[in-house]
């Protein structure tokens, strides 16, 4: 990537400032969670990062700082860099192609990590927005690792760093979130975004499921009765 310049940091700024603010119209980052970040610079490693504890819905001069690859600022600054920062430098230390990572907690990725945070992966298949994570098979499946939300945030990104796959563009983290990313950042938005579409078809796609089962059930039970769906307060 280019080297590092004043011009160069403002424009990456912008960039983050135009992510945020389609992913805060969304909800994606409630209570100022989530955190978005940007490479600058490959050799050495200089990333851009939301500044902890702001407020991801309004645009201020003191959203973002630039640091390096041991997760500290690069320039004098006020600002703190997100706390999970480290979990962004790990993955670019480890694939050194992409360009992007965001991290939102959203509830679709918070119960889908949990629902499947024992087995530690959740597989989706059979979903045309698998194609918008860059996988073009028919009847194509994916499968995203989870990892325990440990407070040590070392230790949390080591657990993302053992599961990695540049074959699979995100991690989620029990209970936590997700982490995308891609090669700059509208491919690591257009991932995040799919992401968030399956883990919301897959949750009410088991709730169809449900009701389907249930139903059938009672249908089995009078199967001389033609099912009846009645309004509330009918008899």
């Amino acid at each position: 990537m280019s080297a590092y310049t004043h011009e160069i940091r403002q424009q990456v700024f912008q960039q983050l400032d135009q992510v945020k603010l389609a992913f805060a119209a969304r909800g994606w980052f409630p209570g100022t969670s989530g955190n978005l970040s940007i490479k600058i610079s490959s050799a050495p490693l200089l990333v851009a990062v939301t500044a902890s504890g702001k407020d991801k819905t309004v645009c201020t001069p003191h959203d973002y700082l630039v640091v390096d690859e041991n997760s500290k600022p690069y320039e004098a600054t006020t600002l703190k860099p997100s706390a999970e920062t480290q979990i962004h430098t790990a993955i670019y230390r480890n694939i050194p192609e992409i360009g992007a990572v965001f991290h939102v907690h959203t509830v679709p990725n918070n119960i889908v990590s949990e629902l499947y945070g024992n087995q530690g992966y959740v597989t989706l298949r059979n979903q045309e927005l698998i194609k918008g994570l860059g996988i073009w098979e028919e009847g194509a499946e994916i499968q995203i690792p989870i990892v325990e939300n440990y407070a040590n945030i070392p230790r949390l990104a080591k657990e993302v760093e053992r599961v990695l796959n540049p074959q699979v563009p995100g991690v989620l983290i029990r209970n936590h979130g997700i982490y995308a990313w891609g090669k700059n950042d509208f491919e690591a938005k257009r991932h995040l975004e799919a992401f968030e579409f399956l883990f919301a078809y897959h949750l009410q796609w088991l709730q169809v499921q449900h009701i389907a089962v249930q139903l059938a059930e009672q249908h089995a039970i009078q199967p001389h009765n033609p099912l009846t769906y009645r309004t509330a307060g009918q008899l």
